[in-house]
């Protein structure tokens, strides 16, 4: 392998990141409130008669949309969560 090959891309300055870090921040904590109200609905429907299998994937996709920005926002991931990229899958469970 030559040296090329080794060269990571060149970072973003910091101030680009420093704003992105600041509008991810507000998607954060709007995530997070959606994310409540999902888990409080899912608690009325599972008390009443079954959870929402729909209301199960989008709180999974909730969860690792919020996973995705608190590895950005910590400096653990360059990559961009949406709305620069994807939206996470929320159709598959996560093994721990």
């Amino acid at each position: 392998m030559n040296d090329e090959m080794l060269k990571l891309p060149p970072p973003r300055k910091l101030w680009v990141r420093a704003l992105l870090m600041i509008l991810l921040a507000a998607a954060f904590q709007l995530a997070a409130s959606v994310l409540l109200f999902v888990a409080v609905l899912q608690l009325i429907l599972a008390a009443t008669s079954a959870s929402n299998a729909r209301l199960q994937e989008l709180g999974r996709s909730l969860g690792r949309y919020l996973a995705q920005i608190a590895e950005f926002e910590s400096f653990g991931s360059e990559a961009l969560p949406f709305p620069f990229s994807a939206w996470p899958p929320g159709n598959s469970r996560i093994s721990l």
